[in-house]
């Protein structure tokens, strides 16, 4: 399953149709030999009671990106991908704009897969540092 950058997009977006990705207008917008990025938009819809970024959006956002990359860098047809650990620091806060996560695959077994995935602001500042184990399972 070899597709080009344009057809995984296409895919992940798909993905979220009906789902809490598309709840939270969560959209790829990168992929590249290792790394795939989601953006979400920061506004009334996913703020804490004092207006800024909850952390749990955050976390959905991490979780969101990082499955969709080991779907997509698995390259198989008949999986599916469950996050079975995850750990997040908030490190900075955002009250608008939008926030960009970044997934890096560290580890890509054919089992667990193990990813970093820095959410930073338009700024390219760091908000938020995950981990996030996945594990494919075979259908």
């Amino acid at each position: 399953m070899k597709l080009s950058k344009d057809e995984i997009l296409a895919r992940c977006a798909l993905m979220c149709e009906n789902t809490l990705m598309e709840t939270l207008n969560i959209e790829f917008v990168d992929v590249t030999e290792d790394t795939i990025t989601a953006r979400m938009p920061v506004n009334s819809r996913v703020h804490q009671p004092d207006g800024v970024l909850h952390g749990g959006a955050s976390v959905a956002l991490a979780e969101s990106v990082g499955s969709a990359g080991a779907f997509v860098f698995l390259q198989e047809e008949n999986v599916r991908i469950r996050g079975i650990e995850i750990a997040a620091n908030h490190v900075k806060s955002v009250r608008d704009g939008f926030v960009y996560a970044h997934a890096t695959i560290l580890h890509k077994g054919r089992t667990t897969q193990l990813w970093q995935i820095r959410i930073e602001n338009q700024a390219k500042e760091l908000i938020s540092l995950v981990k996030l184990t996945t594990l494919t399972l075979r259908m």
